[in-house]
């Protein structure tokens, strides 16, 4: 028998009631994470105070300190921490505080998981440092913070691309993106570490027009030739 266009209705509209309940119930066992995700503080103490465990989990694997960080919400942060969060506990995507907090540039929040142990070695779904996306999206600060760090500025993400090469492959060749790129060579960043197509940050700055960041480049890659005297 063909569905008729009713059923169809009541299909949909039950499916759409199951996925309320669902995303309900995802919140109901997992409070404080929901309370960290409002910022809602005054809520997020009471819930520890009444022994809710700081690192419990929503259904995507999120963390209460996670939820925190991608609301922005600094004080919750450091409000979490200071009860024992882990700032490197990844959900399903494997994002972490400190790592969705490099990618998004909350500058603040990085400091808090640096302080809190975040660990300069735990990487992305694509493989990247914390440093990698806060390159590709041009955040200067958070990029300036992180060189203060032993991140590993040549670390090559899962695409076999550097933060030098994500900056100017993705950036736009502005004054936030120049000048990650002067901090990355001032910082150890190889200019010689092509992608996996042997294209230079130097070749791919010039196919894009990128002149001042060109002119960063071919400066710091230039090595005077030793006298055969």
């Amino acid at each position: 028998m063909e569905p008729t266009a009713p059923m169809i209705r009541r299909t949909l509209m039950l499916g759409a009631l199951l996925t309320l309940a669902q995303a309900a119930d995802a919140q109901t066992n997992a409070p404080l994470v929901e309370a960290a995700r409002r910022g809602d503080l005054p809520q997020v103490r009471a819930l520890l105070r009444a022994g809710t465990d700081v690192e419990q989990r929503d259904a995507d694997g999120r963390t209460a300190v996670l939820a925190a960080t991608a609301g922005q919400h600094l004080e919750v942060v450091r409000e979490l921490i200071a009860r024992g969060a882990n700032v490197n506990a990844q959900d399903h995507q494997r994002d972490s505080a400190f790592l969705l907090a490099g990618a998004r540039g909350y500058t603040e929040i990085v400091r808090a998981t640096l302080a809190a142990g975040a660990d300069l070695k735990s990487t992305n779904r694509y493989g990247g440092t914390a440093l990698i996306p806060a390159c590709h999206y041009g955040h200067v600060e958070t990029v300036r913070l992180l060189l203060t760090t032993a991140i590993d500025v040549n670390h090559v993400n899962n695409l076999g691309w550097t933060g030098l090469l994500e900056a100017v492959i993705l950036g736009d060749g502005g004054p936030a993106h120049t000048e990650i790129v002067r901090l990355l060579l001032a910082h150890g960043a190889d200019p010689a570490l092509a992608d996996r197509e042997g294209v230079t940050p130097l070749a791919h700055a010039r196919r894009r027009g990128q002149r001042e960041v060109a002119d960063l480049l071919a400066r710091h890659a230039a090595v005077p030739v030793p006298s055969r005297r």
